[in-house]
């Protein structure tokens, strides 16, 4: 692999990953939208609802240090394809468990899923295996916002897909998991194919030769700034995981208020959906342009522009939660901020990592940040059912100012 076919291979690299992203997030849209309402219904208690999504960020903390060993040693063809079967297994055994109404059983379903979802977490620190320093943020950033197509389409799917459920037989909450199999099962078929040859693989024999590494700026190793930036991306996750969470559950229960017992499962669906999906637009739509803005301000001025974002939509659930359009606006924010702080806060992991320990720590990082949010979204059940939505927004508040007044030491340059 010489210098100059670089560019080439890393263009035609990120638009592999943005394909499988778009697949993924399809499959993914889904498990976030449905898997409260899931557990809720299947466990009978509103406060487990919060298990959902513990549950998806629990098996991606679970399976991301073992498949970035894993893509350390084989390379992130195979490591991606192994956490798209992982996914599609869970979708199988979440449709089960609904049929038989197992609330157990649908937890381990919702973990497989979020064990498919470190492989999709993994796609943004493979488009930066092969990047020239100077576009770091850039190439990261449209492999994010890629996911915008397929995240936003899946909660928008949820309405015709219960009804596609309904023709078929399937269980109640279901239907849209059709879709998830089919778009699951394309994204391992296009890794597995399309991937070549292996970024990563391709990375660590270039670092090996002296005369090239230092064109993937893999001579510099910053520990200091490596752990604030899993610290900052890790805190931005669980912040926008604990709000998301609950959120279903929260419009849930403003709709059934509203309209008392006229109020059916498709206008709690539909309401559901389109909030899902303007704040899943909010996390993945703009990352281009944090994506730049992290390559020419600064990856820590952006990390500080998402905690920004996170402090008003906050003030929008604890002020104005109680309303609709006060939920919706809280929601784009909160998926704004969390764009530019964990696109900014992936750049300067991976810039603060030689290439050699950039799989490591990137693995760390992503289980992390699983673990904390998985924390985040089970407690967020019992902070909902105690103190209500504004409360959960004063306890998401304390982690974004921990990130603000720690933000100094992702400038340390040690020698």
């Amino acid at each position: 692999m010489t210098a100059e076919a670089l560019p080439g291979l890393q263009r035609r690299t990120v638009l592999i990953l943005s394909l499988g992203q778009v697949l993924g997030g399809i499959a993914f849209g889904a498990t976030v939208s449905l898997g409260a309402l899931l557990a809720a219904d299947l466990s009978g208690d509103d406060a487990l609802s919060g298990l959902a999504t513990a549950s998806v960020t629990l098996g991606a903390a679970a399976f991301a240090i073992p498949l970035a060993r894993f893509a350390a040693r084989r390379g992130r063809r195979l490591s991606l394809t192994a956490g798209n079967l992982f996914a599609l297994i869970g979708i199988g055994v979440v449709i089960l468990a609904a049929a038989l109404r197992v609330f157990p059983l649908l937890l381990v379903g919702i973990i497989m899923i979020g064990m498919g979802n470190a492989g999709n977490l993994q796609s943004r620190f493979a488009a930066t295996d092969l990047a020239a320093p100077e576009h770091r943020g850039r190439d990261l950033s449209i492999v994010v916002w890629s996911t915008t197509i397929g995240g936003v389409t899946g909660p928008l799917l949820l309405t015709p897909g219960e009804a596609l459920g309904q023709m078929v037989g399937m269980p109640p909450l279901t239907g849209a998991y059709l879709f998830s199999l089919v778009a699951q099962a394309a994204a391992l078929v296009l890794y597995l194919v399309a991937l070549r040859p292996d970024p990563l693989l391709t990375a660590l024999n270039l670092a090996a030769m002296p005369s090239k590494a230092a064109a993937l700026g893999s001579d510099i190793d910053r520990p200091v700034t490596a752990r604030y930036a899993i610290f900052a991306v890790s805190g931005s996750h669980a912040v926008m995981a604990s709000v998301m969470a609950m959120t279903p559950i929260h419009l849930s229960h403003m709709a059934h208020r509203a309209g008392g017992d006229a109020t059916t499962s498709t206008d709690v669906t539909l309401l559901v959906g389109v909030t899902i999906a303007l704040h899943v637009a909010g996390m993945y739509g703009l990352s281009p342009v944090f994506g730049i803005l992290a390559d020419r301000w600064g990856r820590v001025r952006v990390v500080l522009l998402g905690q920004g974002m996170f402090v008003v939509s906050l003030l929008f659930a604890i002020f104005a939660g109680e309303h609709a359009a006060g939920v919706i606006v809280a929601l784009i924010l909160l998926g704004l901020g969390w764009s530019a702080a964990t696109v900014a806060g992936a750049a300067l992991l991976t810039e603060s990592s030689t290439v050699q320990m950039r799989p490591r720590r990137q693995g760390l990082s992503d289980s992390l940040m699983s673990l904390t949010a998985a924390a985040g979204a089970a407690g967020a059940g019992l902070v909902l059912t105690q103190f209500g939505y504004g409360g959960l927004g004063v306890v998401a508040l304390v982690i974004v100012i921990a990130i603000i007044v720690l933000s100094p030491l992702g400038r340390i340059r040690e020698a």
